[in-house]
């Protein structure tokens, strides 16, 4: 997967916890603890100067907590890979990390062996969910799906500029902001908005979905 470990930065407020993980982690020949972080603030600061490639993040944290750390890292880190690792299995928390823009969901009451398997997961590129909270994931999406499809029918068209139109196309392709930035020559701070707005005016939930719709209302491609 990695020519080298891959390096994770834990954040989490309860130093001995911290550790623990720690401890667990450097003995994998595979896996390594780029840096430690005690609370969000601190979490920024450390993604921006270390670039892990996984982050293991709390979610209740003093000073800044897990959803909003998670939230400006993806802002300044786009592709790093984020698994918020929590004592609570309540939907809303599931829902609010997922759309702050964590990749995963693993529970503080996991055993060793499903932690390495979900951060190996995490980063291989799959979504590190408990199957309880996957399900009920999909039927939280499902229900929001259906409001999107009552509320906007499928002849319908979202007004979207010429430049989101370029935005949505390569949205489509799976390209990061970043990747988006570059091809189009615009800012990063562009990008972003292009996106938000995207999402706004297709009532998507995500960028999946944004791109789901548009294939299916024929948006791909047209670019007059």
């Amino acid at each position: 997967m990695f020519a080298q470990p891959a390096r994770i930065l834990l954040v989490d407020d309860h130093e001995l916890f911290r550790e623990g993980l720690a401890g667990l982690i450097n003995v994998q020949s595979d896996l390594t603890v780029a840096g430690q972080a005690g609370d969000g603030l601190e979490a920024l600061t450390m993604a921006r100067d270390l670039r892990p490639d996984l982050i293991v993040m709390d979610i209740n944290m003093p000073i800044c907590d897990g959803l909003e750390a998670t939230r400006l890292i993806r802002e300044t880190l786009p592709d790093v890979r984020i698994v918020m690792l929590t004592v609570h299995d309540k939907d809303e928390k599931l829902f609010a990390a997922i759309k702050a823009g964590a990749n995963g969901y693993m529970l503080k009451d996991t055993n060793s062996a499903d932690f390495l398997q979900g951060v190996r997961g995490a980063l291989g590129g799959e979504a590190t969910l408990p199957p309880k909270l996957a399900a009920s994931l999909l039927d939280e999406y499902a229900r929001l799906a259906a409001q999107t499809t009552q509320s906007l029918s499928p002849d319908e068209s979202p007004d979207l500029t010429a430049r989101e139109l370029e935005v949505l196309n390569l949205i489509a392709t799976g390209s990061s902001n970043q990747k988006i930035a570059d091809t189009l020559s615009i800012s990063l701070h562009t990008t972003k908005s292009h996106v938000r707005n995207i999402l706004g005016k297709m009532q998507a939930v995500n960028r999946r979905h944004a791109a789901r719709l548009a294939a299916q209302r024929g948006l791909l491609g047209d670019l007059e």
